[in-house]
């Protein structure tokens, strides 16, 4: 089947640029924001996972609380960078990288 012209599609950049507004604006901002923290959630969970931990396993290993593994997994805002290094550090013996991309 030959592919004829998809004038009806948009890309997901168009997309995101037509819902949230272009990037450096306030509202991509705060989309962009919490993409990142539901990333972070979703890595988490899966390397928890892959390790075959509980959530209270994992709090066990880190030091925290289990409740603190669950908000971190659900996308919940204000956790603090050292305590998610630590959590990757000795919960999966990983280092957590950041990286600082110009907008």
């Amino acid at each position: 089947m030959k592919n004829t012209e998809n004038k009806h599609l948009t890309s997901f950049q168009d997309h995101l640029d037509a819902q949230y507004g272009l990037r450096g604006t306030p509202g991509r901002e705060k989309f962009e924001e919490g993409f990142e923290a539901f990333r972070l959630g979703v890595m988490l969970q899966e390397l928890r996972k892959e390790k075959g931990l509980t959530q209270e396993q994992l709090a066990v290993r880190c030091g925290t609380t289990k409740n603190y593994i669950s908000r971190i997994e659900n996308n919940a805002s204000d956790i603090r960078l050292s305590t998610i290094m630590r959590i990757f550090k000795e919960g999966f013996g990983r280092q957590l990288r950041l990286n600082v991309d110009a907008i």
